[in-house]
């Protein structure tokens, strides 16, 4: 008899957006950004870990000519909300002044996090300044913060998948859900 194997899929609640909704959104996510930046030395700018994954299905989806570069910052640390202190970890390997700048990032919740990291990258004074956010939780926002290219707007649940994590786990479910309030009771 075999016994069956707990996947990170178990411990999902519900599926708040498929695969396939994903594909969808970011391929018109990539259009719009094509034509808005057409001509332009554009630079996207990911956000580490977390928008790994939608960077690469983003780039893919610019048919125009773009580099990349990234930053890792941190403000969870093993929780499940935002520290508010935010810091740098790895900074841009290449200068953006006077580039066309996009910050792609997977979730803006309160936005603590994004309003540090777009004062940082301002001061490095680009020609312009985005940000594309796949989802955004409105109902957590502290910090105001505008967005350019908005994916999906959610709730306030916790979830994980497509890049999002919970303790460097979940990352690579290939949708976005809801995590079961067991799986981290105690962390807030």
């Amino acid at each position: 008899m075999t016994t069956a194997v707990k996947t990170p899929a178990d411990d999902i609640a519900e599926i708040l957006l498929d695969a396939d909704v994903i594909k969808q959104k970011v391929r018109e996510l990539g259009a719009r950004i094509a034509d808005d930046y057409a001509g332009r030395d554009l630079v996207l700018v990911s956000i580490l870990k977390g928008a790994l994954p939608f960077l690469a299905d983003l780039m893919r989806e610019v048919p125009i000519y773009c580099s990349l570069d990234f930053l890792e910052v941190s403000s969870y640390g093993a929780g499940t909300t935002t520290s508010g202190v935010v810091r740098i970890l790895k900074d841009l390997a290449k200068p953006i002044e006077g580039r066309h700048v996009l910050v792609v990032e997977d979730i803006l919740d309160t936005g603590h996090t994004l309003s540090y990291v777009i004062e940082h990258l301002r001061g490095q004074h680009p020609a312009s300044l985005g940000l594309c956010a796949l989802l955004d939780k409105p109902a957590r926002r502290v910090v105001p913060i505008g967005v350019d290219y908005k994916g999906f707007e959610i709730p306030d649940k916790f979830v994980v998948g497509y890049g999002l994590d919970f303790a460097e786990r979940y990352r690579n479910l290939p949708f976005i859900g809801v995590l079961k309030p067991e799986v981290y009771a105690g962390l807030t």
